[in-house]
């Protein structure tokens, strides 16, 4: 499943359910082309500004708290090698793997 990401209203803030309902934020820095993402479980930050790194999973931390999937930026045909604001939601998306598929 990929994360369904708009870029174009980049900063923004959207919900996903889990088992529980989070809030993601995300962010661009257009001065260093990167982006960032938290993540928000009701009121409590849980991670602020990660950055989105390419085939780096995201909030791999050993908290209950956290979804129990896999959040990896990628390129599912193997062409790019980095995230930029160029291929971001072009090319590279953020893909979503339940734990148990792994």
């Amino acid at each position: 499943m990929i994360m369904p990401i708009e870029k174009e209203r980049i900063p923004y803030r959207f919900e996903m359910r889990f088992e529980d309902i989070y809030t993601f934020e995300i962010h661009y820095n257009s001065e260093h082309d990167f982006f960032t993402i938290g993540l928000m479980l009701g009121d409590e930050v849980l991670v602020y500004g990660e950055k989105l790194s390419y085939g780096i999973p995201l909030f791999e931390y050993a908290d209950e708290r956290f979804p129990d999937v896999t959040i990896i930026p990628k390129d599912e045909a193997g062409n790019e090698s980095e995230i930029t604001y160029n291929n971001f939601m072009d090319t590279v998306f953020l893909y979503i793997e339940d734990a148990a598929d792994e």
